[in-house]
């Protein structure tokens, strides 16, 4: 057979697509449904900064989530109705995306996600959240409920590059990223990170050197979401780029580096996200981005014609010219393969 045709997940794509993974999982398709925790982050309230990361919208990167409503219940509701069209089954990824979703005290989230996960229709909580704003007694609640029903981390790292994550406005260092990773880890968690590729300032080889050093993490990470920076209007990073404009990437440059991408990756690390979406009444740049279908039906073409599998480049031995996750001062696992 033609390895560029022969399928090597169960959806017969190349590479460990979300849909692969839950209905290998569940045996069903599972729709995600963007909700508001209503929670804040340190980075605009004043702990850290008031901006928040200079990529980030006013709606804190969950421009398509819910309104915050009276109840959890209410939210589910309404976003159910909202994707009806597109969805017809009754199986959902409650998806707390607003803002940093664990920064509220404990007796809070408790209240929340356990109110989520009682809805018979939620077959799995996914939190995105910072690395900075996990205590241990939060990282303890989220591993009870996850024995109740799976709950999924999301963290956003975007670089590990230290320039970048300052120019960005991050506000943490890499290693709390690492001492946070391993946290969840140890108690059991499913963890997801977020990349951000085409960030200003980095080579397509700095972009490459994060995946790497997310492939060789020590605790084998169970998810990743490749976003391409989005240009919004309304943000800071908008009034950079028209200030001093920076280059974007192209849909061409883009597909190849995803394609690079994928075959860093190690095999069994599921890939939830391939791009993302900018609401486009704030969408500046990358333009092409407005025309999602036309960008999936061109990587599918590619990344088959390539033939490419996930995981063909992957290496579980960290590179040494990258940044060290002993950094963090705690004593590391041998890197799992």
């Amino acid at each position: 057979m033609d390895r560029a045709k022969a399928p090597f997940y169960s959806d017969g794509r190349p590479y460990y697509s979300l849909n692969a993974f839950v209905r290998d999982q569940f045996g069903k398709k599972l729709y995600r449904l963007a909700l508001d925790g209503g929670m804040t982050c340190p980075n605009r309230d004043g702990t850290l900064g008031t901006g928040g990361c200079i990529f980030c919208s006013h709606g804190g990167s969950g421009d398509f989530a819910e309104p915050r409503r009276a109840s959890v219940s209410e939210q589910i509701q309404a976003a159910r109705e909202r994707v009806a069209a597109k969805y017809a089954g009754n199986d959902f990824i409650a998806y707390f995306q607003s803002y940093t979703n664990t920064y509220a005290p404990v007796s809070y989230l408790e209240t929340l996600f356990e109110e989520t996960i009682r809805h018979p229709d939620v077959a799995v909580l996914s939190v995105a959240t910072r690395p900075d704003c996990l205590p241990d007694e939060t990282v303890r609640l989220l591993a009870r409920l996850n024995r109740q029903k799976p709950v999924w981390v999301e963290l956003g790292l975007q670089t590990i590059h230290e320039p970048t994550a300052r120019l960005i406005g991050r506000g943490y260092p890499l290693p709390v990223f690492t001492d946070a990773a391993l946290r969840l880890k140890e108690a059991g968690l499913p963890v997801i990170v977020h990349v951000i590729l085409g960030l200003p300032g980095e080579s397509r080889d700095q972009m490459l050197e994060s995946v790497r050093w997310l492939a060789a993490f020590p605790r084998r990470l169970d998810g990743i979401k490749l976003q391409l920076l989005h240009i919004l209007r309304g943000t800071r990073l908008a009034d950079l780029y028209q200030a001093q404009p920076f280059p974007v990437l192209s849909r061409e440059e883009y597909i190849r580096l995803l394609i690079d991408c994928i075959r860093l990756l190690p095999p069994d690390m599921v890939i939830h996200r391939l791009s993302g979406d900018g609401p486009r009444r704030l969408l500046l740049e990358p333009s092409w981005t407005a025309d999602k279908h036309g960008f999936l039906n061109a990587f599918s073409r590619e990344v088959r014609a390539a033939g490419i599998r996930q995981g063909d480049r992957f290496s579980p031995v960290p590179d040494p010219a990258l940044p060290a996750y002993s950094a963090c001062g705690v004593t590391l696992p041998a890197p799992s393969i």
